[in-house]
Formats: C-alpha cells, sequence, structure tokens
C-alpha cells in the first residue's frame, strides 16, 4: 500500500499575498516531512504558475487514502470539485467577508460572498478536521457547527520587507512631515473613509505638517476610491496619497518613512500588515474589530470609540511622547517573538497525524449526475470566457419584450 499523499486546493494562489504564502509553506513543510504534495487550482498569478496544477486534475490525482487541504474563502469550481472527491479533508477557513460591506459598491463580489458563507455551511459533514488561521476564524466555524476545530496559526515571514528600498519614496517622503500609515487594500470592509477622518481631525487640531499615505490595490473597487476622493475634497483634507498596489521595495520603503500605523478596519481574518508594522517598528493604532486584537497579541494602542477627534488625540499622544513610543513598539516586538517561536510546521504535521489515526467520515452525498453536470458547466465556462459574442445569439427568455419593435401609436 503506498503512501498517502498530502494535496492542497484553493481557488487562486496569489502572490505575495497572505494566503499563497501560507500555502507555500504548507507545501514546503509536508514535502520536508517525506509526504508527496502538489497544489491545484482555478487561477494562480502567472508568477506562480509552473508551482500548481489545474483543479481538474484533482479528479485522477484523488484516492480515499489521501488528505486534501481545502484553502475555503470564496465559492469556486474547485471547491466544489474538492467536496465531491473521496480523500480525507482539512478545511483552511480564511474568512469571507460579509456580504454587506461590499452593497453598493461591487455587486459581484457581494454575491460571491454571499454564496461563499452559504457553500461553507455545505462542509460541516464532509470535513474530518476544520481549521480557522486564527481563533477568530475557529470561532466562526464553530458556530457554524463545525468539529472538531483548531487554530493553524498565520506566521508571518518577513523576507520581502528585508531586500533594498525604493530609493524615490524615501527621498521624497523621509523629512520633518509625520507620516500616517494605512496598509490594505482599498475596499469598504477596512474603513478606509474613518482613516480619512481621524487623519483629517489629526491634521487640524495637533499637526499640520503631516501626511497620511493609504498603500494598497484599488483594482476593482474605483467605485469606492471616488467615494474616498471625494471624501478628502469635501473635507478638505491635504497631503492624503493612495498609492495602488506597490512592489517590496515600494512597500518596504513605505514602512521606512512612516511614523505610525493607523487601522480603522471593521471586519479582519488575521491582517497580516499589522505584524508587518510590528516587526518594522511602526507603533500601530488600531480598531478593535474582528480579529485585530487577537492579532495583536496585547501590544500596540487598541481604540473602541469612532470620534475622530478622540482618535486623532490617540494618536498624538504615542507620536508626541517619546516614552511611550518605544513602549507600544517594545511590547509590538515581544508579540512578534511570541508569533515565530510558535512551530508551524509541527502544529500541521500534528494535524495531519490527526486525521490520518481518525475514524473515516462517510463519503460525502453527490448527486448522481455530478461529474456530468461539472463537464457541461466547464464547457460553458470556456464558452463564456473565450467565444462570449455566441451568447449575443441566443433566443430572449420566454416573456420578454427584448427585441421586440412596437407600433407607435398616433
Amino acid at each position: 500500500m503506498s503512501a498517502p499523499k498530502v494535496h492542497q486546493v484553493l481557488a487562486t494562489l496569489g502572490y505575495g499575498d497572505a494566503i499563497g504564502h501560507e500555502v507555500l509553506g504548507i507545501q514546503r513543510a509536508l514535502r520536508n516531512a517525506g509526504f508527496e504534495s502538489d497544489i491545484f487550482v482555478q487561477t494562480a498569478d502567472h508568477r506562480l504558475e509552473d508551482l500548481t496544477r489545474e483543479y481538474p486534475d484533482l479528479i485522477e490525482a484523488s484516492d480515499p487514502a489521501n488528505i486534501l487541504i481545502h484553502h475555503f474563502s470564496l465559492a469556486s469550481r474547485a471547491s466544489r470539485v474538492a467536496y465531491a472527491v473521496p480523500d480525507r479533508m482539512i478545511l483552511v477557513y480564511h474568512n469571507i467577508t460579509p456580504p454587506e460591506f461590499f452593497l453598493g459598491v461591487h455587486e459581484q463580489l457581494a454575491a460571491e460572498c454571499f454564496t461563499g458563507r452559504r457553500e461553507l455551511a455545505i462542509y460541516r459533514n464532509r470535513v474530518d478536521l476544520a481549521l480557522g488561521d486564527s481563533e477568530f476564524n475557529r470561532r466562526e466555524l464553530e458556530a457554524l457547527g463545525f468539529n472538531p476545530t483548531a487554530v493553524l496559526p498565520v506566521v508571518p515571514g518577513f523576507a520581502h520587507l528585508d531586500g533594498e528600498r525604493n530609493d524615490m519614496i524615501t527621498r521624497d517622503l523621509d523629512d520633518e512631515w509625520t507620516n500616517i500609515l494605512f496598509v490594505g487594500r482599498i475596499i469598504p470592509n477596512k474603513r478606509i473613509e474613518d482613516v480619512i477622518r481621524y487623519f483629517h481631525a489629526y491634521q487640524r487640531a495637533f499637526n499640520s505638517r503631516s501626511r497620511l499615505i493609504l498603500v494598497g490595490s484599488y483594482l476593482g473597487y474605483e467605485k469606492y476610491l471616488a467615494t474616498l476622493q471625494q471624501l478628502v475634497a469635501r473635507l478638505g483634507t491635504t497631503n492624503v496619497i493612495f498609492t495602488g498596489h506597490v512592489s517590496n521595495a515600494e512597500l518596504a520603503a513605505y514602512y521606512d518613512v512612516a511614523d505610525l500605523f493607523l487601522c480603522a478596519s471593521a471586519h479582519e481574518g488575521f491582517c497580516v500588515p499589522i505584524i508587518e508594522a510590528f516587526h518594522e517598528r511602526l507603533p500601530v493604532v488600531a480598531y478593535a474589530a474582528s480579529a485585530v486584537p487577537a492579532t495583536m497579541d496585547g501590544a500596540g494602542v487598541l481604540y473602541t470609540t469612532t470620534e475622530p477627534l478622540e482618535v486623532a488625540a490617540l494618536v498624538d499622544a504615542v507620536l508626541s511622547n517619546d516614552a511611550l513610543y518605544d513602549a507600544v513598539v517594545g511590547k509590538q516586538l515581544e508579540a512578534v517573538t511570541r508569533l515565530r517561536a510558535k512551530d508551524f510546521d509541527k502544529t500541521l504535521l500534528g494535524f495531519v497525524d490527526q486525521v490520518l489515526k481518525s475514524p473515516r467520515r462517510p463519503a460525502p452525498p453527490v448527486a448522481w449526475d455530478f461529474w456530468d453536470q461539472l463537464k457541461l458547466s466547464e464547457e460553458l465556462f470556456e464558452l463564456q470566457q473565450y467565444r462570449p459574442a455566441i451568447f449575443q445569439g441566443l433566443p430572449d427568455a420566454p416573456g420578454s419584450t427584448a427585441g421586440i419593435v412596437r407600433e407607435k401609436k398616433d
């Protein structure tokens, strides 16, 4: 009997993001332990494609003796295949942002988040072990009825911040001004509008020689970006910089020139940039919501108010008191040390061993024509992607008045 294999499956493998780092770290740990381990994806960044296999290949690679680590963050075609194959399953939940954050801003993503949260519940009786990548995410799984649950901790690496810095950013922004920084995608759950309001209050009441630097991609969220720019104009706030997507060299430079990291996010599953700011010796002032307090692990400065002047006063208190500033940074470095001391590989392999030794769950209920329907859906998707014009020739839906020319009445 051959040794069991431990594969991973996920919708998208991104370059440089938290999930991508974790997936590659898991594969490295599994291969070092002697397991055969591949990564099956629906899509991947072009820089990582050679490290992956297409998710339909999972059908042939699956085996009841294997373990499939399924990274769940949104509903996808890959996740449905993962549900149907006979492998044992460890589900790693990376959190799904509540869809209401995206209503009126990104309707497609709102629908995907709604569908994803609904689909997640289906896996309750499918998985052998459900893992959250934070205690906040584990509790969410537990509330949905998953059992057993545990935490596979996020242990961020910082190699991407250890290279050369972008000299132009350092030259332009490393001066006598105070730089307030936020790092993260420009999306509604991050509450960038609150960051702007808090900075506006700080700039007006405490320090006119200050900048707000918002580092993160807004691709797909241009409507939200426009509302933020309108807010800046309406308030009359000056020196607000939206950088868009940045390289590692640029990101490292922005951390270097910053004086404080300000976060107002209303929903996070972990929030890796907070830990990056800790590592970069940048004091963090963050809103105490969702996973943020647990991520900060007793370090940094948490606030619960949404009153701009109160948050601005907190920011000023940290920046204007050298002893307090150093104390906050010191506690943050202790939190990073505790986090990096966690043995990720040992924890992961312990979970794999736990599942291999546990009794098998019943085979997942799968419709008799599931694989035929899957094949048809794949063919339809390819047509939508590569021959969209053919859909213009489809007949109108029954009862539709599209295309009908009505006679005008005098």
